[in-house]
């Protein structure tokens, strides 16, 4: 009986919007990181790197090792890699905030416009009451 308990349990969480709503996020998020990835070595990095490896002779960020095998191109790559990500999901919950503001304010606006319901039932029963007693008199 527990472990029917314990299944049940299970699929109503795996059944739950947050989880869904996570697994899509770790999905589009991976693809979006192959883009991101893809924008810092083969834009980014060439164009703002480009002077400092022509002075070190060395044609792939990969390849740039100090020392005893220390990859420090690699690590440059992963710290401009992070700072545009960084970046773009600043800019998208920048926009995001944006558009809830805009949306709360157009929310607030229409709610302000809009006639009070208890104010327009009472309009029409009053106005109801009236016709009645025009006619009963």
């Amino acid at each position: 009986m527990a472990r029917s308990g314990l299944l049940a349990d299970f699929q109503k969480f795996l059944l739950q919007g947050n989880v869904i709503d996570l697994a899509v996020a770790v999905i589009i998020g991976g693809a979006f990181g192959k883009i991101v990835e893809s924008l810092v070595t083969d834009v980014i990095t060439p164009a703002i790197l480009s002077p400092a490896m022509n002075a070190l002779n060395v044609k792939a960020l990969e390849n740039l090792v100090v020392g005893d095998g220390i990859k420090i191109g690699l690590f440059l790559a992963a710290v401009i890699n992070f700072v545009v990500i960084a970046f773009c999901i600043f800019l998208l919950v920048r926009a995001f905030e944006k558009a809830k503001r805009k949306f709360s304010r157009q929310e607030a606006i229409e709610e302000a416009a809009a006639p009070d319901p208890l104010l327009l039932s009472q309009d029409r029963l009053t106005n109801a009451i009236e016709r009645l007693t025009s006619k009963m008199n």
